[in-house]
């Protein structure tokens, strides 16, 4: 156990072992079988390292995944506040970070992966129910929270695949307001569908 400060013991190059080792783990044992804990005792480390580095199970994820940032630390970013905005919110920040190369990059190399191989589809899978369906089905409350949450990704996927992945014109080139501005209905319509009378 590290009882001092700073930067847990692990070997000038723990941090890409531990990178190899939660990639392992994740794709073997899927994002639900898979502790810090597990990926540090693979990598030969003391799990606090992980959490160094990493932070929270999330960041191994993102890290794993080589993806700047998860999908689920970006659903964090954006939860809090109105009820009422939360689709401008949602739709905003996923632009934004698709928009940025530097992200948009590492996230098309993880969809090409989790459509050719099937334990990092898995993976995915787990990960996207667990860490952003879940927590935002948590977050909207109420009847049909899990449904709700689930058809919100889903809009969000098709924006994903219709700007970035197929380029769908005119959604591909449209501005990012533009973009907002079409979607934001679909996305509100599946945070908060009107009741049926």
């Amino acid at each position: 156990m590290n009882n001092g400060r700073g930067r847990p013991k692990g070997g000038s190059d723990a941090r890409e072992r531990i990178v190899t080792a939660a990639r392992a783990r994740f794709a073997g044992h899927g994002y639900g079988g898979t502790t810090m804990r597990s990926v540090a005792a693979d990598a030969d480390v003391d799990v606090a390292l992980v959490s160094y580095y990493f932070g929270s199970k999330q960041g191994l994820f993102a890290a794993a995944m080589a993806l700047a940032e998860s999908p689920g630390q970006i659903l964090r970013s954006v939860v809090d506040g109105n009820p009422a905005t939360l689709p401008d919110r949602i739709l905003a920040t996923v632009l934004k970070t698709w928009d940025d190369p530097h992200n948009a990059q590492p996230l098309t190399a993880l969809l090409a992966a989790v459509h050719e191989d099937e334990q990092v589809r898995r993976a995915f899978q787990e990960y996207v129910e667990r860490e952003v369906v879940g927590r935002l089905a948590d977050h909207l409350g109420g009847p049909r929270a899990t449904e709700r949450a689930a058809a919100v990704v889903t809009v969000v996927i098709g924006l994903v695949f219709s700007r970035w992945v197929l380029r769908l014109t005119p959604v591909a080139d449209a501005d990012p307001d533009v973009a907002h501005r079409a979607m934001r209905a679909a996305v509100a319509a599946a945070a908060f569908p009107a009741r049926p009378r």
